[in-house]
């Protein structure tokens, strides 16, 4: 007999039928269709599956050792902009910055991939992309473009920058990619390796293998690595002007 948890919410059912035999999920309620979708037959309950367990803050990884934000420049899905909410969140990114044509969350069809990350990720509509770019420049952030072309540098294979100002990770349209105003901006463009016939990934995909490499992987070590040998030279640079200042009074 199958287990059945508190509150089921899905179902795992199979087809009886030998020649069919298709298992798939269903919702538990209000009530789960037992007609097998593909052949019609009769089908049998096998599992309840557990919920997608929600992490809680505690078993939260640490958060990026740098402010993480990114603009995105004229993403024409709203699906892709969804789920960019939900990666950027799970990332640690503080702010999203929504450029041209990029869908809001008053999309609905962003809320269906993003689901609820739009509600806890800050972000901001900007009509034209490369003023919001040269406003985040001149607030002193760092501008890297994930674009590729022939002056691109591998994203793994380039060691982050190492100072406490904010990286931008800037994506740009499926198509046309990123403004060539915007990535002239840039102090670096970057490229994910393509081992196969295509060019390039999807511009969600690509944003999320970017953004928990810099923000978790060699990217946030990196950084941080890069920000506390600054802090060590630092200090080694007080210690030696004390040192010049004793020498200097005949201490």
């Amino acid at each position: 007999m199958t287990a059945q948890p508190r509150s089921p919410t899905v179902q795992i059912r199979e087809c009886r039928r030998p020649d069919c035999r298709f298992r798939y999920p269903v919702a538990a309620f209000p009530e789960p269709r037992e007609a097998c979708p593909r052949c019609g037959g009769p089908t049998r309950l096998l599992a309840y599956p557990q919920p997608s367990a929600q992490a809680s803050a505690a078993d939260a990884p640490a958060a990026p050792p740098f402010p993480l934000v990114a603009l995105l420049d004229n993403i024409r899905s709203a699906y892709n902009v969804g789920a960019i909410f939900r990666t950027a969140d799970g990332a640690g990114v503080s702010h999203l910055h929504l450029c041209g044509i990029t869908p809001t969350p008053a999309h609905p069809r962003v809320a269906k991939t993003a689901l609820g990350a739009e509600d806890s990720l800050a972000w901001s509509s900007h009509a034209n992309g490369l003023d919001a770019a040269r406003e985040l420049a001149a607030q002193g952030c760092v501008l890297w473009a994930l674009e590729n072309g022939p002056k691109a540098t591998p994203l793994f294979q380039l060691p982050p920058p190492g100072g406490p100002d904010p990286l931008v990770l800037v994506v740009g349209n499926e198509i046309s990619g990123v403004d060539p105003a915007i990535l002239a901006l840039c102090q670096r463009q970057v490229a994910l390796p393509m081992a196969g016939i295509k060019g390039s990934l999807n511009v969600a995909v690509a944003f999320g293998v970017a953004v928990y490499w810099l923000a978790f992987g060699g990217g946030g070590e990196g950084r941080a690595a890069g920000r506390q040998q600054e802090k060590t030279a630092e200090k080694t640079e007080e210690k030696t002007e004390e040192k010049r200042k004793e020498k200097r009074e005949g201490k």
